[in-house]
């Protein structure tokens, strides 16, 4: 498979916006990742804006209501959250939005879904948050039921938290099989061993190749438990690299990042920036996501665009 970039949008602050005009901002960093090959775009599921991306009041718009939105404003990325939090919403409803997507997308949706985190916005909204070992029973739960309302006609299930009872889910997807499954996350006890069981994708943040060659094994052994071949999952990641014109744009990038990610950032011009994520492709990760906190403007969304084509994208 070719390397992709994806942008991810978790920000929303734009200085000097309106409310009325903040959608066109988004749709315009959309639409230059589109136009400057990017193969995805994300947001995030999120009620407040998190921490390491901005204060909790600043602006947070509900994420599949903003991917239903840009399928009718691009035409080629893919579409998806990085990612959804399954204590939000019920399952089966969630497959039905994703199955939406799809629709409106004419077939370039991604369901993107991990076990939840930010305690501050379930008490803000009134959602339960139980410990991470249910929600990560409900991960599996809901994951096995997105899955069947993508094939079957009148799928049933029965778990501990979550279930349907012949479930109508018309139209079905345009993807056959339904959209690809993202699963955000490199928990070795469990997200790997739900990943290795549902994932089409895993997606990484940047831990150093001794950590990410770990995880893989991780991954790998849990597949052949299972009997999957590893191959069938493509691993993706936050990218490990800087892009910039020049090195004062470089630092300024490079001080925007949290200081544990920090150490293991490279790059630099779109020429060193390659250098770097080649390594990463030689490695088996062929999606690299960026995000708009960092890269902000058409002018250098378009200069990581240049990077692409200088690792065989």
């Amino acid at each position: 498979m070719k390397p992709w970039f994806g942008l991810h949008l978790p920000l929303y602050t734009y200085p000097g916006t309106s409310s009325a005009q903040l959608f066109d901002r988004v749709v315009e960093q959309a639409q230059a990742a589109e136009s400057n090959g990017f193969g995805l775009v994300t947001v995030m599921d999120h009620l407040y804006q998190i921490g390491g991306v901005g204060s909790e009041d600043e602006p947070m718009l509900e994420g599949w209501s903003v991917l239903n939105a840009l399928a009718r404003e691009t035409s080629s990325v893919r579409l998806g959250t990085l990612v959804t939090g399954v204590t939000y919403r019920n399952p089966a409803l969630l497959a039905k939005m994703v199955t939406t997507l799809d629709i409106t997308s004419a077939g370039r949706a991604i369901l993107g879904l991990g076990a939840a985190w930010n305690e501050s916005e379930h008490d803000g909204y009134g959602y339960d948050f139980p410990r991470v070992g249910e929600r990560m029973d409900r991960l599996d739960e809901a994951l096995t039921i997105a899955k069947a309302m993508f094939t079957e006609d009148r799928p049933s299930f029965e778990g501990k938290h979550y279930r349907i009872h012949e479930a109508h889910n018309v139209p079905k997807p345009v993807q056959p099989g339904g959209p690809p499954i993202l699963i955000g996350g490199g928990g070795e006890q469990r997200t790997l061993r739900i990943a290795a069981k549902h994932a089409d994708m895993t997606h990484w943040f940047p831990l150093g190749f001794d950590m990410l060659r770990h995880k893989n094994e991780v991954l790998e052994g849990y597949c052949a438990e299972i009997g999957r071949d590893p191959s069938t999952i493509e691993r993706t990641m936050a990218a490990p690299a800087i892009v910039a014109r020049d090195e004062a744009a470089k630092v300024s990038l490079l001080e925007a990042v949290p200081a544990e990610r920090r150490p293991f950032i490279k790059g630099g011009t779109p020429q060193q920036a390659a250098e770097v994520l080649k390594q990463y492709v030689d490695a088996g990760f062929t999606g690299f996501t960026f995000n708009n906190n960092y890269y902000k403007t058409p002018e250098q969304i378009a200069l990581i665009g240049e990077v692409l084509p200088l690792i065989g994208g």
